[in-house]
């Protein structure tokens, strides 16, 4: 035996040994799917309660059809895992102007038994309490909850005379930072539809590349005016550099696609140039806004490259 194998322990010898047999140490899973069989659909009895039952994982639509580059195929860049998520609270508050609420990561179907607990906790006089429109009267003031802006998010806000409650307000934010684990737990079968309807999607309308996004201008700002705040944040690639709230635009300086260089060596030799563009926000009713990039200073933004942007901006807001 080899002087340098004797003194290894056995099980390493074992180890070792096993790597010279079949496909390898450990079972080499790429082919399995070959062998994959399809069964047979799960078939519920007629006499089953319908209310009962929904889908759990629902596949969205897509947002855009597939559309070729015109310099050959180039995979599309993943979704961001930052975009604002990686550090985000269960329930974090917004504020536009006079106006404030809560975002709660949770579907409106689960915050609505939890709004109904806190009236009740709090000896709230309710007067009418209205799940389909997700409102609770109280001789105090006013709760409600509505589908945020992204998926699966959703809006609460207490109100006194049409504005906003601030103590109230604190206090819900924390009634739900201490039941965050067990939020969405209970679901209303009643407050489902509360998260219903259409998602935003990028639509080109003659030649130009936009988002639609089906709810109001001023939510849509301020939930834009916070994420960008929390993903873009990197020098020379994507910054955010103000936000006016007045005409809901916000400057930025972005790194297009066509600017960007791959590879070590080229970066050595190449120098990248962020660009300066606006993003501004268009109101088409009081539950459609339409979200349009174009340069801020002298240069261009491609087709592209817009689309590019526009896609990655959409997907904070998803």
């Amino acid at each position: 035996m080899n002087s340098a194998l004797k003194w290894l322990p056995w099980a390493a010898l074992v180890a070792l040994g096993g790597c010279a047999f079949g496909d390898g140490y450990y079972h080499d899973r790429n082919i399995d799917y070959a062998d994959a069989r399809q069964a047979e659909p799960l078939v519920l009895p007629e006499t089953r309660d319908p209310r009962r039952f929904r889908d759990a994982m629902p596949v969205p639509e897509a947002a855009s059809g597939f559309r070729e580059s015109t310099d050959g195929f180039e995979a599309p860049a993943p979704q961001p895992l930052g975009a604002g998520r990686i550090q985000r609270e269960f329930v974090e508050p917004r504020r536009v102007g006079d106006d404030a609420w809560l975002v709660v990561a949770a579907a409106p179907d689960s915050v609505w038994p939890q709004l109904e607990e806190f009236a009740r906790r709090r000896g709230l006089d309710v007067v009418a309490s209205d799940t389909a429109r997700g409102v609770i009267e109280t001789r105090q003031g006013r709760l409600s909850v509505r589908r945020g802006v992204r998926s699966g998010d959703s809006e609460v806000r207490c109100e006194q005379a049409g504005r906003p409650a601030e103590a109230c307000l604190n206090a819900l934010e924390q009634y739900f930072s201490a039941r965050s684990a067990t939020a969405s737990g209970t679901a209303s079968l009643q407050a489902q539809r509360l998260a219903g309807g259409e998602r935003l999607g990028l639509v080109q309308r003659g030649g130009e590349w936009r988002v639609e996004v089906p709810l109001d201008m001023e939510r849509t700002w301020a939930e834009l005016d916070y994420q960008l705040k929390q993903d873009f944040t990197v020098e020379g690639r994507r910054e955010l550099l103000e936000g006016t709230p007045t005409d809901h635009s916000h400057r930025i300086r972005y790194l297009p696609l066509s600017e960007r260089r791959e590879g070590f060596w080229k970066g050595l030799v190449t120098s990248e140039s962020p660009q300066e563009i606006r993003l501004m926000l268009e109101s088409e009713g009081p539950e459609r806004t339409l979200l349009r990039a174009e340069a801020a200073d002298e240069g261009d933004l491609g087709a592209e490259d817009k689309r590019e942007l526009l896609e990655r901006v959409a997907s904070l807001l998803r």
